[in-house]
């Protein structure tokens, strides 16, 4: 910023400095005294100075002092050069600017604290070519430089008038700048002194003072000095403006604090202020409230304190609100049920297909729920792949039983003060989200539904799980406590529906206190009758259209299921039959004709390539292929478990991105087979001629797990055997070394999928077939089912004989 021309309070070499005009002479052609060629030499901490321009400095290091001494006492001159960095406090000579002023010391000073102060003159501009002496000072030979007059008087004289411009805008916007300064300015008639003086006064660095002490030429001077006034004149203006904004939003702040005060003292003439009467209107409505014994208290305790405090206190507001979450959550506020059982289960028949073992516990809850007014909520863990409605069953529920409904989605909550709270002393404390959430409710006996109780994660800021420990107990959440409410609350009437994809990743003492509800993915012919009952009728609806316009029989939603989508729910069914209805609208709006009824090969156009390919099962005759079956979170699949013999030396080799468990299992299927090889039928001397190698096609996809242990066993016992396994045969199971079979999961996905791919037996765990008769009996309808429980039997079902 441009420097305030005020005189002088005080000295410091540090600081900034205030240049003064020269009291002498001020045209520099004039200062032709005989200077020395070897002069002392005074380096300046951020400072420059220009020839006529006077400036007073302290003096503190000892080089300085005797160079300033020396100076005085022979002739009064002295080489002042600038410092490149001012934090140098032993400066060399590759420490300062070459280019310098010779300055006359017009007087020193002895300060009453022991500081030397020198009143320094600038008299002619130099450049350092030799240094002479280093020690007790510096000493150098100096040659002097004039200034070099520019060739077009009238463009100089131009860039001057500028110059003395652009100084009077600056003045008059600088208040601590005196007025007379531009009257100054106006007075001096040598252009050289008036660029010196207005530099030595720039706001600029260090640097840029020094660039224009270096130059020569005065046109080319100016011209830098006009270009950093005009930077600073820019930021002049714009500190102005901010100072008039600022100025301009106080003087509303107090015009608006003195209506406000003359409005309180008119209300108070009147009798009532609109606080007092928010206040009576709440005591109004605290009378008519439902509340528990521990509520009442409390509000009555926090209104009379409310009534005690100042209205502009910001405590105030604090208490406001505090009191109006007492006043609005529903403390002894219910829904009627509805015990009708019937139409109950005609409302979850109606809005959800399948799902029978769900619907059933709700059943059973409601009719104890009928018979026992008092029975705490149970709480239920729905567990499922996506898209087979879980948290839609949630909404079924809650409208089967005419409560009201809330969903509170945990993926990613961190924080455990979502769950329960901030305490009313942080700024900017709220409830937790349950008793938010049942604020909105208004009801204390919703259905709550807790969506993605699996993804609920964990870090410094405490961990969420163990605060839903309470919330989902059912001999604590009568008392559930939030850190902003500070009064229990009871939460026993909430009828609480968690949704998870996996288990895994749950907290077993969080997973121990839930009742747990299995969701299998659905089958094709489920997703059809799904999508004839609900899915079509809602895309319809959305896309503006009438059942006339468009028909979908089942063979056309089964080629979408099976070649466009997989997955276990059917959110990408309702994705593609959205696509189809789009076509179909668009084809109405244009006016054009069109089939109303879609077939199979107008997929391709309306739908695009199909996405997946079907899993069929292809007869293979050679020994060493198995056919498995596999569990995946969209679904069931057939597996191919291919073997092969080469001349080697025993070496088991595994390939197709296998897991751990999976690796496991081929090595107990090898080592059973060498031990009962005599059983069999397999000549303990191939195990070490040859090497064995088994491939599972698919090598990008990942896979693990124990199911297909009995499928490992069968592929190498037909390939040690040459004996071929059963065309249209499936199996899953797991194996032990001491030859049992044991069950595994996800039966109903892999039956599904194993016909799907023609297959015509599977051979299962006898434990597994309790999954089996849950199955409804039309989608198993074919297919015939060989349960073992030792791998002999296994075996036996599934080798013919030898080629």
């Amino acid at each position: 910023m441009f420097e305030e021309m005020v005189a002088p309070q005080g000295f410091d070499e540090d600081g900034d400095f205030l240049p003064l005009i020269s009291m002498e002479e001020e045209d520099e052609s004039q200062l032709n005294d005989a200077f020395p060629e070897v002069l002392p030499i005074l380096p300046l901490k951020n400072t420059v100075l220009f020839p006529g321009i006077v400036i007073p400095i302290t003096v503190g290091r000892d080089k300085s002092i005797k160079a300033v001494n020396k100076a005085y006492d022979e002739g009064r001159l002295v080489a002042v050069l600038s410092q490149r960095d001012g934090n140098v406090e032993d400066p060399g000579v590759e420490d300062l600017y070459t280019v310098g002023t010779i300055a006359r010391i017009l007087k020193i000073l002895r300060m009453p604290d022991g500081t030397t102060t020198a009143i320094l003159q600038g008299r002619k501009r130099f450049i350092l070519t030799e240094v002479t002496r280093k020690s007790p000072y510096m000493e150098g030979r100096v040659r002097l430089l004039e200034y070099k007059r520019p060739d077009n008087k009238l463009e100089f004289e131009a860039l001057t008038s500028s110059i003395l411009d652009l100084a009077k805008q600056i003045i008059e916007l600088s208040p601590n700048i005196p007025s007379e300064a531009m009257v100054m300015l106006r007075n001096i008639n040598n252009s050289s002194f008036l660029l010196n003086f207005i530099a030595s006064n720039l706001g600029a660095k260090l640097h840029i003072k020094q660039q224009i002490l270096e130059i020569d030429d005065l046109g080319e001077k100016a011209d830098i000095i006009l270009r950093q006034m005009n930077g600073e004149l820019q930021l002049l203006e714009l500190k102005d403006q901010i100072e008039n904004k600022v100025r301009g939003d106080i003087e509303k702040q107090q015009r608006d604090y003195f209506l406000n005060q003359q409005l309180k003292t008119i209300q108070e003439e009147l009798g009532q202020t609109p606080q007092e009467e928010e206040v009576d209107e709440m005591s109004q409505k605290a009378k008519r409230k439902k509340w528990s014994k521990e509520a009442e208290e409390t509000f009555h305790k926090e209104m009379a304190r409310l009534r005690r405090m100042n209205p502009q206190a910001a405590e105030y507001s604090v208490q406001m609100n505090y009191l109006e979450l007492l006043l609005d959550l529903p403390w002894n506020e219910y829904t009627k049920d509805n015990f009708n059982l019937k139409k109950v289960k005609a409302v979850l028949d109606k809005d959800h297909f399948g799902l029978e073992k769900v619907k059933e516990r709700i059943l059973e809850h409601l009719a104890v729920l009928k018979l026992k007014g008092d029975m705490k909520a149970p709480i239920l863990c729905l567990v499922g792949p996506p898209g087979v409605g879980k948290t839609s069953l949630g909404k079924s529920v809650s409208k089967a039983l005419k409560r009201q409904f809330v969903r509170m989605s945990l993926g990613g909550l961190h924080d455990e003060s979502e769950i329960r709270g901030h305490r009313k002393t942080y700024i900017g404390a709220m409830p937790g989200r349950i008793i938010q959430s049942l604020k909105k409710a208004k009801s204390g006996n919703p259905v709550f539904i807790l969506d993605e109780i699996d993804k609920v994660g964990k870090d410094f800021r405490g961990d969420p799980s163990s605060a839903l420990l309470e919330v989902l107990d059912p001999e604590q959440n009568s008392t559930f406590h939030d850190n902003y409410l500070e009064v229990e609350y009871d939460l026993s009437k909430v009828l609480f529906i968690a949704t998870a994809n996996s288990l895994s990743t749950i907290q077993p003492a969080l997973l121990d206190r839930m009742e747990i509800i299995e969701i299998s993915g659905y089958s094709v012919e489920e997703k059809i009758e799904i999508a004839k009952r609900h899915l079509i009728p809602e895309q319809l609806l959305e896309h503006g259209l009438k059942a006339t316009d468009i028909k979908l029989k089942s063979e056309v939603i089964g080629h979408i299921i099976q070649h466009y989508t997989r997955e276990s729910g059917v959110r990408s069914l309702s994705r593609m039959i959205a696509g189809v209805m789009r076509h179909i609208a668009k084809k109405v709006a244009m006016e054009e004709s069109y089939n109303i009824t879609v077939k199979v090969e107008e997929l391709n156009e309306i739908l695009g390539p199909t996405h997946f390919s079907q899993d069929m099962y292809q007869e293979v005759h050679s020994p060493g292929v198995a056919v498995g079956l596999a569990w995946t979170s969209v679904g069931g699949e057939i597996l191919f478990i291919e073997s092969s013999l080469s001349k080697g030396k025993g070496k088991l080799t595994l390939t197709g991105n296998l897991g751990d468990v999976m690796k496991e299992s081929a090595s107990t299927a090898l080592s059973f087979i060498k031990a009962h090889s005599e059983a069999i039928g397999i000549v303990p001397e191939a195990f070490e001629e040859f090497d064995v190698h088994i491939h599972v096609p698919e090598g990008a996809i990942p896979k693990d797990g124990p199911s297909a242990g009995i499928t490992m066993l069968s592929a190498l016992s037909s390939l040690f055997t040459r004996r071929p396994i059963k065309p249209f045969l499936a199996m899953t199971g797991e194996i032990t070394l001491r030859g049992r079979v044991l069950p595994v999961g996800g039966i109903k996905e892999k039956i599904l999928a194993a016909k799907r791919a023609g297959m015509k037996e599977i051979i299962l765990c006898k434990d597994n077939k309790k999954h089996v008769d849950e199955i409804p009996k039309e989608y198993i309808e074919g297919l015939t089912f060989h349960y073992v429980d030792r791998m002999e039997e296994v075996l036996d079902k599934a080798l013919l004989p030898k080629l």
